[in-house]
């Protein structure tokens, strides 16, 4: 078991580390790490770079987790008897490698558009449920942040509902509670400034300066 998690969160860390919204701001010439949030991540490519490279950031990033909790899901694993622990490892180190990518010093993005990602290829009944949460509480705050914690701390109560009685339980929910306590420690500044009522809305933007070539 433990050569098959580590192969795992190996796996998640490597398609984790692909940085759509840096790949993206550099086709603009620009390095989204050094405006609006800092962070390389969909909401920040929507208020740095527009709303095209937001779309498209949000689907690199929810895709490359898609994909890799696939071939856990799949192909690789499938007839492991604790294979949903493997997913979910495998998905975590996903947001690891997103959110601490090492080719680009271990600053990447916050981890919500990728952990949708794995939330669908884990349980895709999650939907229904979790985008009206989302998008109910983003369209009355108009703050993404709120909307991302919310979502954060329904997974692991979903999981723990869901899939009660699966082999490994317990730690199948230990490891769905990382995405909680991941999500609320990539937004601990947001969390600052959601109380203090100076938390960015949707809809705002940042002027960018395209990187000089010369």
């Amino acid at each position: 078991m433990a050569v098959n998690i580590i192969i795992c969160i190996v796996m998640g860390y490597l398609f984790g580390s692909f940085s759509t919204a840096y790949i993206i701001g550099k086709f603009n010439k620009v390095d989204i790490r050094e405006y609006g949030s800092g962070n390389a991540g969909t909401t920040n490519a929507f208020r740095t770079l527009g709303k095209k490279a937001g779309i498209l950031t949000f689907l690199g990033d929810f895709l490359k987790a898609l994909l890799v909790v696939f071939l856990v899901k799949f192909l690789i694993f499938r007839d492991v008897e604790y294979l949903k622990l493997l997913e979910l490892v495998c998905g975590f180190g996903c947001v690891l490698g997103h959110n601490f990518p090492v080719w680009l010093h271990f600053h990447g993005g916050k981890g919500i558009a990728v952990t949708g990602g794995v939330f669908v290829a884990v349980d895709p009944w999650i939907l229904p449920v979790g985008i009206p949460v989302f998008a109910i509480l983003v369209l009355a705050t108009k703050y993404v942040s709120l909307g991302s914690l919310a979502i954060s701390v329904l997974f692991p109560i979903w999981i723990a509902i869901r899939f009660r009685g699966v082999p490994c339980y317990t730690a199948v929910v230990g490891v769905a509670c990382l995405y909680m306590i991941s999500a609320f420690f990539q937004h601990r500044q947001n969390i600052k400034r959601l109380l203090n009522g100076t938390e960015n809305k949707i809809g705002q933007h940042v002027k960018v300066k395209a990187e000089d070539n010369n």
